[in-house]
């Protein structure tokens, strides 16, 4: 599988980079890069499988730089949010992953996650109590540069991310109402920042009206995201689980919409471009019928920006084999 229909789509939606990260406003090496086509192709694993153990035996495919004190990046929630990914499935890989600790960050939005101890409360309502959970921030932020960004130098995380050799991403892949799609890239990008740092950073200007929408935003989130990968390099891997797949966020809690896209399975890469221009392939090549609501958020966001500032960034290979576990 390759990702050809949805990179049409993308073009179809215009070129939403042009005016603001043209091709030729990037470092040059990023540039060679491409032109040497180095790394021609990615490889995602795939399990249609939707388990912790379907997960473990992904992980077994990607792991092979992975050591250390281990991050296990996850969003834990909203109150009741319905569509999170099982704690009782985390408890198992956590188990199985020495050195492994659950990480999160408050949030920027009007939540009781604002706060550590408001996020702590919540934690407890959606059964992460297996284990303690590092809330990156509550002791400050830090920052880490971001190589090549047009629009941020730097990304505010959480100041705790800096304890950790590793990360591991476990996402629960959905849409999103101001990204179109949230990932594995959004996990981490809006995940490890800090609220009124990195989040901030990303999501400057808010205006009367709300949070921006667009391009704009999209490539400040893309860049975050790159300062991340950029400090873990090869000690960074993606599994994306494509269940549940509501319109909406986990971020939306109860009042997420009910998902139409049928459970599709588990997909893992150290890629990340390729992991999520495989989640994205899934979706788009379900019938309209089933995918009609998703298609449409992505569109409409002009999500699938996500995907192709990544590739200009050199974070990842968007041409990727799919191996079925």
């Amino acid at each position: 599988m390759s990702g050809h229909f949805s990179r049409r789509t993308f073009l179809k939606q215009g070129s939403c980079l042009l005016g603001t990260a043209a091709v030729g406003a990037f470092p040059a090496s990023v540039q060679a890069a491409e032109d040497a086509h180095i790394n021609p192709r990615a490889t995602v694993y795939y399990s249609k499988e939707i388990s912790p153990e379907a997960m473990l035996r992904l992980y077994g495919k990607i792991n092979q730089n992975i050591g250390g004190n281990i991050a296990l990046k996850v969003h834990t929630g909203e109150p009741h949010g319905p569509n999170i990914l099982p704690p009782a499935w985390i408890k198992n890989i956590q188990e199985n992953i020495p050195k492994s600790t659950i990480v999160e960050c408050n949030v920027l939005y009007d939540s009781p996650r604002q706060t550590t101890e408001g996020h702590r409360k919540t934690l407890k309502i959606n059964g992460w109590t297996f284990s303690d959970v590092d809330i990156m921030d509550a002791e400050g932020d830090a920052p880490l540069k971001i190589p090549g960004g047009r629009q941020l130098s730097e990304i505010y995380v959480g100041k705790h991310l800096l304890n950790y050799d590793s990360m591991i991403v476990l996402t629960h892949f959905k849409g999103h109402a101001i990204a179109g799609f949230g990932g594995s890239l959004k996990n981490i990008a809006i995940g490890c920042s800090s609220p009124h740092g990195g989040k901030l950073q990303i999501h400057h200007p808010l205006t009367e009206k709300g949070w921006e929408l667009g391009p704009s935003v999209l490539q400040r989130m893309v860049e975050g995201g790159c300062g991340i990968t950029h400090h873990f390099g090869k000690r960074i891997v993606y599994i994306n689980v494509l269940r549940n797949i509501s319109v909406d966020c986990d971020c939306a809690g109860t009042s997420a919409a009910a998902p139409k896209i049928p459970d599709l399975g588990i997909l893992a890469s150290t890629d990340l471009l390729a992991i999520e221009q495989a989640s994205i392939d899934m979706v788009f090549q379900l019938p309209a019928k089933q995918n009609h609501d998703l298609v449409e958020r992505i569109a409409s966001r002009s999500g699938l920006c996500q995907l192709e500032y990544m590739r200009l960034l050199g974070m990842g290979n968007s041409d990727y084999e799919l191996i079925t576990v």
